[in-house]
This record gives C-alpha cells, sequence and structure tokens, in this order.
C-alpha cells in the first residue's frame, strides 16, 4: 500500500454524468458481489449494485444494530469495487483497525454510519460516499431497512446470516425478519431501466438468495426486459452448499426466490484448487439447457496468491458479449 498523499481532493467532488456502455444492476452481497462489480466497471455505462441488508458479522453486526441502519460492510465493499483510482478517500475506506475499542471496525464503514448521521437518511449518506471515493456507480440498499436472516436447517430454526453460513446441513426453508419489510424504491427503478442484471456470485443462501427474499425485488427482476445472467461459483461453500451442483443452485434459487430462469450462466473452465469437502462446482451444460439456460465457459480464476476468486478481468469480457444489442 502507498503512504497516503498530501496532494489537494475536493471532499464531494460531483461524479461524472454518464459514462458510454450499457445499463447493468448487479445484484448479492459480499465478496462476491465486488469482484462482479469490478468486472461490470470493464464495460459497462450506468451501473448499480443491489445490495443484502442481512449482514451480521464483523463491523457491521456492531454497527447495524446500535445505529439502527444497514448494514454497511458489504456495501462499503461494493463502493471500493466502483472506485476504479488510488486516492486518499478509498485507501480511508479499506482501512481496519486492530486494537482499542474500534479493534475489528473498518474505517469505511464508520464513514458511512457518520454519513449516515450527519445527512439523516442512509441512501443520500451512500450518495455522498460516493461523491467522496469518485465511484463510477451506485451502492443501493436492497431494502430501507436492516433485514435479519433465519432458516430451517435440517429441522433446526438457525438465526442469523453468519450462523446460517456456517451450519451444514440441508436448507429446507430461508425468510427475512421482520417479514413486512419492501424493496428499495430506487433498487425496483434500476433494475426497471436496465439492459442486463447480473446474479452473484456468491454464497448462494447468505448472499443472493437472502438479497433476493427483500419483498418486491425479484417482482422488479421478472417484471424487467434486461437480459438476466448468473455468474455460477467457481466452488461449493463448507457450511452452505457442500455436494451441491451447478443444477442444484440454480433449482434452489428459482424455488426459494421465484426468480425467472436466467438467460445465461457465466461458468469456469479452467483448474481451481480446492481442500475437501469443498470442491470445484460441477457445471453440466446439457442440464442447464433443460431450464432453457445457455452456458458459457471461460478461464475465470484470478491469477492470484490469495483466496479462490473470480478474475474481473476475464468475467468482465463474458459479461461485456453477454449484453443485449
Amino acid at each position: 500500500m502507498q503512504p497516503l498523499g498530501t496532494e489537494p481532493e475536493v471532499l464531494l467532488e460531483e461524479l461524472p454524468s454518464h459514462r458510454d456502455g450499457p445499463r447493468v444492476v448487479a445484484i448479492g452481497g459480499g465478496k462476491g458481489l465486488a469482484q462482479a462489480l469490478k468486472a461490470v466497471c470493464r464495460y459497462g455505462g450506468s451501473i448499480a449494485a443491489v445490495v443484502t441488508v442481512a449482514d451480521d458479522g464483523g463491523s457491521s453486526g456492531r454497527l447495524a444494530p446500535a445505529l439502527e441502519i444497514p448494514p454497511p460492510g458489504d456495501i462499503r465493499k461494493c463502493l471500493v469495487a466502483l472506485t476504479p483510482n488510488d486516492s486518499v478517500w478509498r485507501r480511508l475506506f479499506e482501512y481496519r483497525f486492530e486494537e482499542s475499542d474500534v479493534g475489528g471496525h473498518s474505517l469505511g464503514n464508520l464513514i458511512i454510519a457518520s454519513l449516515a448521521d450527519l445527512e439523516g437518511d442512509f441512501e443520500a449518506a451512500l450518495r455522498a460516499a460516493e461523491r467522496l471515493l469518485g465511484s463510477v456507480g451506485s451502492v443501493i440498499p436492497a431494502s430501507p431497512r436492516r433485514l435479519r436472516l433465519e432458516a430451517t436447517i435440517d429441522g433446526e430454526v438457525v438465526r442469523g446470516q453468519v450462523n446460517v453460513s456456517l451450519h451444514r446441513g440441508h436448507v429446507e426453508e430461508l425468510r427475512l425478519v421482520p417479514p413486512d419489510a419492501s424493496v428499495s424504491a430506487h433498487a425496483e427503478t434500476v433494475i426497471g431501466s436496465a439492459a442486463q442484471i447480473v446474479l452473484g456470485p456468491g454464497s448462494l443462501y447468505t448472499s443472493l438468495i437472502a438479497t433476493m427474499l427483500v419483498p418486491g425485488l425479484v417482482e422488479a427482476i421478472n417484471r424487467s426486459p434486461a437480459r438476466l445472467v448468473l455468474v455460477a461459483n467457481l466452488t461449493t461453500q463448507d457450511g452452505e452448499t457442500l455436494g451441491m451442483d451447478c443444477a442444484d443452485h440454480l433449482e434452489t434459487l428459482i424455488r426459494m426466490t421465484g426468480v425467472r430462469p436466467p438467460n445465461a450462466i457465466v461458468a469456469n473452465r479452467s483448474a481451481v484448487d480446492v481442500s475437501p469437502p469443498v470442491e470445484t462446482l460441477r457445471v453440466d451444460a446439457d442440464v442447464m439447457a433443460t431450464y432453457g439456460v445457455d452456458v458459457i465457459f471461460a478461464d475465470l480464476v484470478e491469477p492470484s496468491a490469495g483466496p479462490v476468486r473470480h478474475d474481473p478481468a476475464g468475467l468482465g469480457d463474458v459479461l461485456g458479449r453477454l449484453v443485449p444489442n
């Protein structure tokens, strides 16, 4: 990381009014959605991320209930992913305290929480954060309020996003509490005007389905004329999807949310190094065809020594070719 510079910066510099390219909406949460947004930035014009509000881990799990705001962690990751240029503000949003009373907190989460207090509105706080960072797109909470995730797993009720993600077993039902939440009006608007909607990658239950269970969100997707694309995960996930293949992921997504089948699935074809019980996600194009879904295979693993994740360059190239003319 480079040392913080001393160059002058405009605190709330206006964003560019437009970029060339299609209107793209990416939906989900966690690190997977951030990778998808980096890919979308390679070809998208008007870009929006619709993000889960059920995260209860780490810094978000401490701030959201105490301040009665949507959890800022996944939102912060998306803001940074939509910020292509290095700056003091970007590095501040990525900074995490290691010790003292604020140990474990991301400074970006604290800035978002502070802006929400100053602006008196969480979405207005995000617009201010976008201007601070110079983001090339918008980040929209799936619902204006913080929600809690509950699941029935092998007959047992498991409460909280983190607990659900770590609990091995068959997920029979997933629900949001309180059940009378509604989708953000801003999210409905961007979904309705999109040329392409990207789902995933990310944790099937606690990122993707948790976002899409917000009442009204799937209805907006199903009404939208946008081309719907699902980005398949690279591997299964311990605690959520052990033993599941891509067809199982798709069937679960459709059954639990009611979303229309995607027009296409983007899947990885290159080798993935994983340790049991996690395994490479199996994708059978013939089985996917029974859902009326085309599968586009490409080399999608980011070439790095870190955790296995999607390569934004490879993914962006494929997604860019799937935008309707």
